[in-house]
């Protein structure tokens, strides 16, 4: 039987942390974007690209707020592997663009101070989340007879839900989409960036680029573990990521550019990631039932 690391502590505060920032900070940047207003960090050309980044971290903040039900680190790190690549990658990004940052270039108090407290706060975060995934990969795996993986370990713990074959080969399709668009929008932010449905800077190419990156690592890393007890948390996040997402664009519809291919490409994304998350949660809560009809006394 495969050794399995038990979750730190560390990972737990971490995820509370950031859900409570991502909660406050995305549906700020969302709601203004719903009405019109930019208010991201950076200066951006369309309130569009700061609505959409608000959305992805408001999406997925209930499931790091309950991020510490989990018992073990395999049950987590689909969701905290592409949490960390934001984390970082924001970060990163934040510098790489200070030029764009509201603070530089000016504008309402507000938005300077924001921009401000958005760069302190990434930074102590992605330095955080780094030495929390360090410390978690320190962490020795459970002993075989130890209370983890031994029998009673064994009972205590739900049984694995392997993928169904036919979810496989959309699973790919999907993160493979969402991670090749990362990676391009973030190395190649002038060239990509361009190929945006709608009108986008090279801070706002790259900031997409990240949370496009971190998708798509979730989603192949949902397909690696191949088992939905898994991937639980993550499949918390992958639907309210999606509607949060869809809001936006649909208020914000006059401008994207719906009949061009990325138009197109964008549709199916966020369709596939959609229905990745109801997919998931409708195949784990039967497997729940068969095990719940299964433990009672008499059951089949």
């Amino acid at each position: 039987m495969t050794a399995r690391k038990e979750l730190s502590p560390g990972i737990v505060v971490l995820s509370a942390v950031v859900g409570g920032v991502s909660l406050t900070t995305g549906a700020l940047l969302a709601v203004t974007s719903l009405f019109g207003y930019a208010a991201g960090a950076w200066v951006s050309p369309e309130a569009l690209s700061p609505g959409l980044i608000g959305a992805a971290m408001a999406g997925v903040a209930p499931a790091l707020l309950t991020l510490g039900r989990a018992r073990a680190w395999e049950e987590v790190r689909s969701l905290v592997l592409p949490l960390v690549i934001v984390l970082v990658g924001l970060f990163a990004v934040s510098l790489l663009n200070g030029r764009s940052l509201r603070a530089i270039e000016g504008g309402p108090l507000f938005l300077a101070l924001f921009s401000l407290g958005w760069v302190a706060v990434l930074g102590l975060l992605a330095l955080g989340a780094v030495g929390c995934l360090a410390a978690q990969y320190r962490r020795p795996s459970a002993s075989p007879a130890g209370p983890t993986d031994g029998p009673a370990g064994a009972a205590s713990r739900p049984p694995g839900v392997p993928l169904p074959g036919w979810s496989k080969p959309p699973l790919a399709v999907v993160g493979s989409g969402w991670l090749g668009i990362g990676a391009g929008l973030l190395a190649f932010p002038g060239f990509w960036g361009a190929l945006v449905p709608w009108t986008v800077n090279r801070a706002d190419a790259q900031g997409l680029g990240v949370w496009a990156l971190a998708l798509g690592v979730g989603v192949l890393a949902a397909l690696a573990e191949d088992d939905l007890t898994r991937v639980r948390p993550a499949l918390r996040a992958v639907p309210l990521i999606a509607l949060a997402a869809a809001v936006v664009l649909a208020v914000h519809f006059r401008s994207v550019d719906w009949a061009s291919g990325p138009g197109v490409s964008l549709v199916a994304l966020v369709t596939g990631l959609l229905t990745t998350g109801v997919a998931g949660h409708w195949l784990l809560s039967r497997a729940d039932l068969r095990t719940a009809t299964t433990s009672r006394p008499g059951g089949a």
